[in-house]
């Protein structure tokens, strides 16, 4: 039995069913982790939904901020964005069951017996991982209930940027939301920032920090797998590795098998035009 973790994928299937076929996936047996992102840029998000959700239990997924945003267009809440590339899911006959099986699923995923969990774009530095649990849970329970269309309706919008215990209802949910699926930099104090997308190496970011370079209020006890941050082209330090390689602007997608930490990665044509 195997474990492999890899990033964002935006509808980049080919390039995925690749990968697994090098590292030799075998879903009786090996389980896989994707870090968010299944839809959006890529030429075959629809296919994308079907594949991992037709994985069933060998996989896991966390959701990114496409997704949600996926969520919240085939819900007449807001338009797609000029890029995506998601209409074949809107018009699929099998869109409504892809779309409430994606509804289901988890905005953070804790490894049961293996020392990683995962979050699409990370954990905030004010949380330790029973939080991060704890607050995921909050809003997976919404999202998975009748109230679903409130959420996604109200979910955008990058306040409240600091995290409190006194946050309550939407306010509590949107900071978890942003947290978890949108982060990238924060304020030197621990606030988000929801704007700038670029690499840590770059001067115009100023005071900003990477999330995951601030002094953590409390100690991780595992590491963290990430997506989301293509302008890194992966990550790893001893906190945490960020596994999205920009595959979707044409730079390569990387698998991780945790067992020996071997990589396998393939080259990609840019999609995000």
């Amino acid at each position: 039995m195997a474990t492999y973790l890899v990033g964002d994928i935006q509808g980049c299937l080919d390039d995925l069913l690749y990968l697994l076929e090098q590292a030799k996936f075998n879903p009786k047996h090996d389980e896989l982790w994707l870090a968010g992102d299944l839809v959006a840029r890529g030429p075959k998000s629809l296919e994308t939904l079907r594949f991992v959700k037709g994985l069933d239990r060998s996989a896991t997924i966390v959701l990114g901020n496409h997704d949600l945003h996926l969520l919240a267009t085939a819900n007449g809440i807001t338009k797609p964005k000029k890029k995506d590339k998601i209409q074949a899911i809107l018009d699929a006959p099998d869109s409504v069951e892809l779309l409430e099986w994606l509804r289901k699923q988890p905005l953070f995923a804790n490894h049961p017996t293996l020392p990683f969990a995962m979050s699409h774009a990370g954990i905030p530095p004010q949380w330790n991982l029973s939080q991060t649990q704890q607050y995921a849970r909050e809003v997976e329970v919404c999202l998975q209930s009748d109230d679903y269309l409130w959420l996604l309706k109200n979910m955008y919008g990058c306040g409240p940027d600091f995290w409190s215990n006194e946050l309550i209802g939407i306010e509590r949910y949107r900071f978890t939301i942003n947290a978890l699926t949108r982060m990238r930099f924060c304020y030197p104090d621990g606030r988000l920032d929801m704007a700038c997308k670029l690499s840590p190496n770059d001067p115009d970011i100023g005071e900003l920090v990477p999330w995951f370079d601030l002094p953590r209020h409390q100690v991780l006890d595992k590491k963290i797998i990430f997506g989301h941050w293509a302008a890194l082209c992966g990550h790893e330090d001893e906190k945490v590795i960020g596994l999205d390689t920009g595959c979707v602007w044409g730079n390569s997608m990387t698998l991780l098998r945790w067992e020996d930490n071997a990589r396998f990665e393939k080259a990609c044509p840019a999609h995000a035009n």
